[in-house]
């Protein structure tokens, strides 16, 4: 299949208080990098439970799955943080908080200091390796007025080591919006059933201690 052709892309769709339906997905991989099989057509389980991750076996119908957010939309909001030769946009409303940037970089993004990020305290071109990390595009930067939030990459869904399924390559999200100023290339599925943003990652995997053997 040519992914490049029109209406041939992979797309993904909530079913109601169940699973993610994924159609035309060539590349889905587990935190390792191993490949796993997929057919035209997958559900991915959201609830946390399947015994068959990270496909659905139908347990989010015995558990009582909502898919409902709860999060409120007053917190959507992207704050722009200006620095001599780069500005960080930044949506703390869509952040999965995989670390990458305060691991990477803490001199920029700084925990437990306000504002949190310095974008003069690091050479542009290390604030630019780490914001390309951030999975869930909660983060993009701007050079001379012009924004670079997306990557060219093939349509792909890595299963995140106990956490969310990182999509990348614009793989068309239906029926849910997306965060203020999110990235339509990139983000970050819920896939441990708690997060209260739904069905976007909001770290909840953390705090309950997801765990996903497996993958």
């Amino acid at each position: 299949m040519d992914s490049t052709k029109p209406g041939s892309k992979p797309t993904i769709e909530c079913a109601p208080n169940g699973p993610y339906i994924v159609q035309k997905l060539e590349h889905l991989q587990n935190s390792k990098g191993e490949t796993i099989p997929t057919k035209p057509v997958i559900a991915l389980c959201r609830c946390g439970a399947s015994a068959k991750k990270p496909f659905c076996d139908g347990t989010h119908s015995k558990i009582g799955f909502s898919g409902v957010k709860l999060s409120a939309g007053a917190k959507d909001v992207r704050k722009n943080y200006v620095g001599r030769k780069i500005t960080i946009h930044d949506n703390r409303s869509i952040c999965s908080h995989a670390g990458f940037c305060t691991d990477r970089l803490n001199s920029v993004f700084r925990l437990k200091a306000e504002p949190w990020i310095d974008p003069d305290a690091a050479p542009v071109e290390q604030i630019i390796e780490t914001v390309k990390k951030c999975p869930s595009g909660a983060l993009s930067y701007s050079i001379a007025g012009v924004e670079h939030r997306d990557q060219d990459r093939e349509p792909m869904i890595t299963v995140s080591k106990d956490g969310p399924y990182c999509i990348t390559g614009g793989i068309a999200f239906t029926g849910e919006p997306r965060g203020a100023g999110a990235s339509e290339e990139h983000c970050t599925l819920c896939r441990c059933g708690a997060s209260k943003n739904k069905p976007f990652c909001d770290g909840s995997h953390w705090h309950i201690g997801f765990k996903d053997e497996k993958n």
